[in-house]
């Protein structure tokens, strides 16, 4: 059968070592690894689950030459000592049991240290705020942000690094990986000493391109000693920076260069520095491959392969990009969070059951590695889990009531779908998708739709039976065996002095203006708003809106009562909105300027609504009143009345996603898969309402057999048994007994 893809599926040599296919794991800080970092069970885990996917070369992320003065991520591998090669030697024969080529990234975060928090080491003494960093300053729920120290490295701190990057590497080569890679982008330590923007050092490292390389090309040649000319190294760097005085286009190209003619055996090109977060974090707002041109440019200039990445998602785009001869290698990273089966699935044109990374940053940055937790993914709750790598089918399947359409109700459906239980899915719109719906209307969160319409078609053929337009009452649920009640949250008004009917729900303030489209079957009910709208409130239902009105040339104002607003929402994505409520844009994009500004009033409360204007207060309670057409409301709380109902019946019911709290997309779809994964025929529930299954066998037997009375009983009938020839004897007068 024909390849569909016949380029990413050709091999290609890259030094002495030969890749089946184009696709490339690029280097992924998954911070899995034990406290010392070892190399432990989920690191194998996540890493074989790619290769088992088909990418033809794995590059394992971030992994530190030196714990004591620099981890990325509070458990990264480490390779700073002989005692870890056992555990890397695991790891690379877990890759390569499928057929993967595989090697290391070697890293020094520098400035950007996680671990140590302080006294940390970079090229130049300074002070840095880069909150979306995982090395961030710590705040404190009521501190002030003051910055983080940062202190020069001594030439001799310098040239010990030297040394240990190839100590690292050699013991890379020795576990067994087939190359090793530099990590030299996004403003870590290599990234800060090779930068013209971060570099302000004097000596022989700083200055010229050529000092300013200095620092890795020893590193290079160094690895070369130790490991002979013929073990690979890559180099991954910035090609451009996109900040002012930074690398450009130029610089970039001879860097690739400079590092051919140092012998690596090949350049991974990324953008950015911590500086320029959009460019480097690639959001939604970032289209597929739109930093394609860098590879295209180096390719000119060298002979070694170039890998190209950020934002790469369908077959049909990486293929084009190869077959015109633009890179060598595509790189997916967060794609294979998203679905690590993406290569077979390409290679058996499967494409339509592909789960294509929606850019959200939410499990793989935001609720993981800016947490200091493992890496996740928002839309595959098997990232990294191996619970889900022994899901089975049930033998015995059970009725499920799924009560809500959104994400968390649509992926409780399809785990528990797929292990063959009978589910019906209820959703009182006409459409599925719940606060997903409103993803078509934010400029720049488009990339969500490609989620939900993936799970919909999941549905669609699991043959789910789905019933839309429908809001079953508790009658209706008794019958199922368990109920999940996933309704999500709705908007409500605080109590307020004044005109609270004048307030307008943000549900309706993000009305399509499409009447009727092809993504919803039923009418749309429009509301007509004035032109200087004040939101109230936070979150994701504050931030979309205000970026839904403020592209419609609304004069937006948003009013929250915390200290800091949208602290819970994504930070990359904060960092690009927050540009253009300035009327600007973040690196590379070239959206059209809001009309107005957006206004945010952080610390305040809506004191009172009159006619035309509200009445503010601040923190230190002082007043403003300000003139507004509309007022929206953007609280939310969770949609709990059919829960409560249920409990209070008897009903067998969970609670997840909003339901249980407004959060984001990660809770919701891990709340919902983690359902669908424990329901099985038994149903015993906890005192905490949770589901319990795979018990040992006795306590599942001490829990469902027949309760003891019942034994109590046959011990009774037995001992009377026993005792009957005792009692005739009596009678007789041969009783040994005095009477």
């Amino acid at each position: 059968m024909a390849v569909p893809f016949p380029h990413l599926f050709s091999p290609i040599q890259l030094g002495n070592i030969e890749l089946p296919n184009r696709i490339v794991h690029v280097p992924t800080d998954i911070s899995s690894s034990h406290a010392d970092g070892e190399v432990s069970e989920r690191d194998i885990h996540h890493h074989a689950d790619i290769a088992r996917g088909g990418a033809g070369f794995i590059i394992v992320g971030a992994t530190t030459p030196d714990m004591k003065t620099g981890r990325p991520t509070v458990t990264c591998l480490v390779a700073d000592g002989d005692n870890y090669i056992p555990g890397l030697a695991r790891l690379a024969e877990s890759m390569h049991r499928y057929g993967s080529k595989c090697a290391v990234q070697l890293q020094h975060p520098g400035r950007q240290c996680a671990i140590p928090r302080y006294n940390t080491l970079g090229a130049n003494d300074r002070v840095i705020k880069i909150p979306w960093s995982a090395g961030h300053e710590i705040i404190y729920e009521n501190a002030e942000e003051k910055g983080k120290e940062i202190r020069e490295a001594s030439i001799s701190e310098i040239l010990e690094l030297v040394d240990m990057f190839s100590e690292a590497a050699w013991r890379v080569k020795q576990a067994g990986f087939d190359a090793v890679e530099l990590h030299a982008a996004h403003g870590y330590l290599l990234s800060e000493f090779m930068s013209p923007v971060l570099n302000r050092r004097t000596d022989r490292f700083g200055g010229t391109l050529e000092n300013r390389m200095r620092f890795t090309l020893a590193i290079v040649d160094q690895i070369h000693r130790k490991c002979g000319r013929s073990f690979p190294v890559l180099v991954r760097y910035s090609f451009e920076e996109f900040v002012p005085d930074g690398r450009t286009l130029e610089e970039g190209v001879e860097i690739a260069r400079m590092l051919e003619e140092a012998g690596c055996a090949a350049v991974d090109i990324s953008q950015g520095i911590q500086e320029s977060a959009g460019a480097g974090f690639d959001p939604m707002q970032y289209p597929q491959g739109w930093a394609t041109y860098a590879a295209e440019a180096v390719k000119k200039a060298v002979r070694i392969p170039v890998i190209t990445s950020h934002s790469l998602r369908e077959p049909e785009y990486c293929e084009q990009i190869l077959a015109e001869g633009k890179t060598d290698l595509v790189g997916l990273s967060r794609q294979l969070l998203a679905d690590p089966y993406w290569p077979v699935k390409a290679q058996l044109g499967r494409v339509k059951s592909i789960r294509k990374c929606i850019s959200c940053l939410g499990g793989c940055w935001q609720e993981s590695l800016m947490a200091k937790h493992e890496i996740q993914c928002s839309i595959n709750a098997a990232c990294g889990n191996p619970e889900y790598a022994e899901m089975r089918r049930t033998e015995r399947p059970v009725r499920v009531a799924v009560v809500g359409g959104g994400p968390a109700g649509m992926e409780a459906a399809r785990i528990a779908t797929e292990r063959g239980h009978q589910v019906t899915l209820y959703e009182q719109a006409a459409e599925l998708g719940g606060a997903m719906l409103y993803v078509c209307l934010v400029p720049g969160k488009e990339k969500m739709r490609w989620y939900l319409d993936w799970i919909r078609d999941q549905l669609l053929d699991l043959q789910v039976d789905i019933r839309l337009s429908h809001a079953p009452t508790v009658d209706e649920l008794r019958g199922y065996d368990v109920v999940l009640n996933a309704t999500g949250a709705e908007s409500y008004v605080p109590d307020v002095h004044g005109r609270a009917d004048r307030v307008v729900p943000f549900e309706d303030a993000m009305a399509c203006p499409k009447i009727s489209c092809e993504c919803h079957p039923g009418g749309r009910r429009l509301t007509k708003l004035g032109q200087r709208v004040l939101l109230w409130g936070d979150h994701y239902a504050a931030t979309d809106t205000a970026a839904f009105l403020g592209a419609h040339g609304k004069e937006v104002t948003i009013v929250t009562e915390n200290r800091e607003f949208a602290a819970e929402t994504e930070v990359i994505h904060m960092y690009v909105l927050r540009k253009r409520f300035a009327q600007g844009d973040a690196e590379v994009l070239t959206s059209r300027p809001y009309r107005h500004p957006v206004t945010v009033l952080t610390s305040t409360r809506v004191l009172e609504i009159r006619d035309g204007e509200v009445v503010l207060e601040d923190r230190d309670f002082n007043r403003t009143t300000i003139p507004v057409d509309t007022i929206v409301t953007c609280h939310t709380r969770p949609k709990v009345g059919l829960f409560q109902e249920l409990r209070a019946a008897g009903v067998h019911v969970l609670n997840v996603g909003d339901a249980v709290r407004p959060r984001n997309l990660y809770h919701a779809v891990h709340e919902g898969s983690a359902f669908g994964l424990a329901v099985d025929e038994h149903l015993l529930f906890n005192p905490n309402h949770a589901i319990v299954n795979d018990l040992p066998a006795d306590v599942l037997s001490q829990l469902t057999r027949p309760e003891g009375p019942a034994y109590s009983r046959i011990r009774m009938e037995q001992l009377l048994r026993e005792l009957a020839p005792t009692a005739a004897a009596g009678s007789d007068g041969h009783s040994n007994g005095q009477g």
